[in-house]
This record gives structure tokens, sequence and C-alpha cells, in this order.
């Protein structure tokens, strides 16, 4: 049992991860935007200061995983507050936390996305991964809304793939899942935007095993990737998407 840290913990999978580890006698602090444990805005770099220190505070040091749930989907209009909430609310909340998260040997889960292998722009991906946010910003405004949602959830994913092995020497085990389409308020806002009603209707009905997910889906496997079970589990992304990544990439690992 330990205390868990759940941004996005208000709503949607982060807030099903939250009460799965809470029905397993976990203590889980959410952390988001507004009625939260932890109220605060990771898409600024004074929100994710004051959101480490809350953190810190919060947990009185102690902290037995940290799952980084927070995001905006496609449908956002502004860009550059989807790349701000989605990759640098997570990348800088982790390394912010990196000296509690080692003297706890906690485990970190990143929610990234089963499109984070889509087509995006590269050089935005490298803008991202090389820390040069203003030119990430200036490339997300000329982007379509889901090049830039599936890129900053690829670029999370290749942080941690990056990462996995300088953080796992200080103890700290980490992890992504990539949701596929999974019911949510995010999801449905995307699916209720006439923009992208249609496309995610056809998506859906090519789930391999006939249906949408739900969030009990990412909440069990997130259950699972921050226990003692997974102990050798290190620097993975698991598909949760109904088999729709092996549909898609057949030839890919």
């Amino acid at each position: 049992m330990g205390t868990y840290v759940i941004t996005g913990g208000a709503s949607g999978i982060g807030l099903a991860i939250a009460e799965q580890l809470r029905s397993e006698g976990n203590r889980c602090l959410s952390l988001d935007i507004q009625e939260a444990d932890i109220v605060a805005d990771l898409s600024t770099a004074e929100g994710r200061t004051d959101a480490i220190g809350a953190i810190e505070a919060a947990t009185g040091g102690e902290l037995a995983g940290l799952v980084t749930s927070a995001g905006l989907g496609s449908h956002v209009p502004n860009k550059s507050l989807i790349t701000s909430v989605n990759y640098y609310g997570t990348v800088e909340l982790i390394a912010g936390l990196r000296p509690m998260l080692a003297r706890n040997k906690a485990a970190v889960l990143l929610v990234s996305s089963n499109s984070a292998p889509m087509p995006t722009n590269p050089d935005f991906i490298s803008a991202l991964l090389e820390g040069n946010e203003q030119q990430a910003f200036a490339l997300a405004e000329e982007m379509e809304g889901q090049p830039v949602y599936s890129g900053t959830k690829q670029a999370v994913t290749r942080w941690m793939r990056q990462n996995t092995q300088a953080y796992a020497a200080e103890g700290i085990r980490m992890n992504a899942i990539g949701p596929g389409y999974t019911r949510t308020p995010l999801s449905m806002a995307v699916e209720d935007d006439p923009t992208y009603s249609e496309a995610i209707k056809q998506f859906i009905a090519s789930i391999p095993v006939g249906r949408p997910g739900v969030p009990q889906d990412m909440a069990d496997a997130a259950s699972f990737l921050l226990s003692d079970r997974a102990g050798f589990i290190c620097g993975a992304m698991l598909y949760i998407d109904g088999g729709h990544d092996a549909m898609m990439r057949p030839e890919s690992l």
C-alpha cells in the first residue's frame, strides 16, 4: 500500500486508475486543473513548478507511484496548449519529481496513446525531445490537430524510452500504456465534434475485439504495471486498444 498521484485524475482514465488503486487500499491524490485534491495548471512552467511543490507537501515526501494521465485531445483549437499539457506537462513534472521518485523507488506510468506511432511532423518530435519549446509551439500551430496530438504522445513515449536506463539506475521504473479508443469525456467531445464524428464512428467499428475501450480496461492494466508484480517490466509501452495496433501495424513490434 502506498501513496499515488494521478494527473488528470478528476475524470476519464485518470479517475478510473485512481479509483482502482484506492480499491486496493492505496492513498490516491488527483491532480487536475479543477475539482481535484491538488489543483494545478500543467500547461505552464509556473504551474508545473507549483504542482511539484504541492505534490511534495501533500504526500509528505512519500510517493509510491506517479501516473501522468492529464491530456488534451485533437479537437482543442489551441495547438500550443495541446503541446504544453500533453508533452511538457508530463515530462517536466516527472523530471521535477525525480529526486522524490528516486528516494521512494517509485513507479511511473505515462498514459500515451495507440496513435503515438502515427505519421506526424518529424521536426515537431525533434523540437519536443530537444527541449526547443518555442519551435515546437510554432510548428504545432501550423499542423492539424490529430498530428499534434499523436506527435505529443509519440514524443512522451520516446522520452520515456530514452530515459528508462537513467531512471531505472535510481530505482525508478517507468512504463507507458497506449490506450485505444476509450469512452471518456475527452473522447466523447471528439466523437461529438462535427469535424471528427464520422471518422470516429468508422474507427470504433474497426476495433478487432468489437467494442470501444472503457476506463476500467486502462485501470486494470495500470494497477498491474504499477505493482511489484510488474517489477521486471521497465521501459515498455503496452497497447490497450482491442487489437487496433496489431491490425494497423501487423509487421511492427
